[in-house]
């Protein structure tokens, strides 16, 4: 398991290095398998969670790396209480998508208030799906 505090102003290029970092190891010391698929889309879901932890809550945010079971659980915490909710899709609407991509992606989504703020996760495969399903799923 991995996890970083971010307070700065390069957090989101931090947390993204730090993920590839992460699934990097997987594969050369636990000789996991992480495919240049799952590579993007991790670190894609890092940078909208962490993206929307900044842009949304005062004060730091934590990142969480955690692989078990063939999936990555990606979760961030910030302290605002405030849970997350997926507009309806617009492809007129300039921005706000962050939290569309990554329920499209995710194998499991999961928004939970905490004493203090909250602690979004996102599960994601390890394993490509021969199928092809962005989020690993098999039919």
């Amino acid at each position: 398991m991995v996890t970083a505090m971010f307070e700065g102003g390069e957090e989101i290029a931090t947390a993204r290095a730090l993920t590839r970092d992460f699934l990097t190891d997987l594969q050369a010391v636990h000789g996991l398998p992480v495919s240049n698929r799952v590579m993007g889309v991790v670190q894609l879901v890092v940078s909208e969670l962490v993206t929307n932890a900044r842009r949304h809550a005062p004060g730091p945010c934590t990142l969480t790396l955690e692989a078990s079971d063939g999936t990555i659980d990606v979760t961030v915490w910030d302290s605002d209480p405030t849970l997350p909710i997926a507009r309806a899709a617009d492809p007129g609407r300039v921005g706000q998508h962050g939290l569309e991509i990554v329920l499209a992606v995710a194998r499991g989504f999961t928004a939970r208030r905490e004493p203090v703020g909250k602690r979004i996760t996102a599960t994601i495969a390890l394993a490509d799906d021969p199928a092809g399903d962005p989020a690993g799923r098999a039919p």
